[in-house]
């Protein structure tokens, strides 16, 4: 009889599967985000470019938090406002700044965070 040779077959294991779909989970989710807030800029910006009100802290925010998502319609040519040239001063600052760091942490806490079995 012809001597059995075992082969060695590789199985992928299962936490690398897991990794792997945690990854392309964190990856739609942060098109989502992305689409979501690209889609709240489009929505806003023709409301808030007409307006003759002063923007103040709470829109400051709102304008931080949208920003990063103005960086596609700006390569494509399109003239998206990212900050409101008639705002409060001070208080708008502050809301802007802080939006933009909330926008921050959002995509780079989904991009960097460590799933229980990584």
């Amino acid at each position: 009889m012809a001597d059995l040779v075992q082969k060695n077959v590789a199985i992928p294991s299962c936490r690398r599967l897991v990794k792997m779909k945690g990854s392309a989970i964190k990856t739609i989710c942060i098109i989502v985000l992305g689409l979501g807030l690209g889609v709240t800029q489009v929505w806003l910006v023709p409301s808030y470019r007409e307006s003759k009100h002063v923007a103040s802290f709470p829109i400051g925010v709102l304008h931080g938090i949208l920003m990063p998502a103005a960086l596609p319609g700006l390569l494509m040519g399109k003239d998206l406002p990212i900050y409101a040239s008639n705002n409060s001063g001070r208080l708008y600052n502050i809301g802007y700044i802080l939006g933009i760091n909330l926008c921050g942490t959002v995509f780079f806490g989904l991009g960097f965070r460590r799933g229980p079995n990584e």
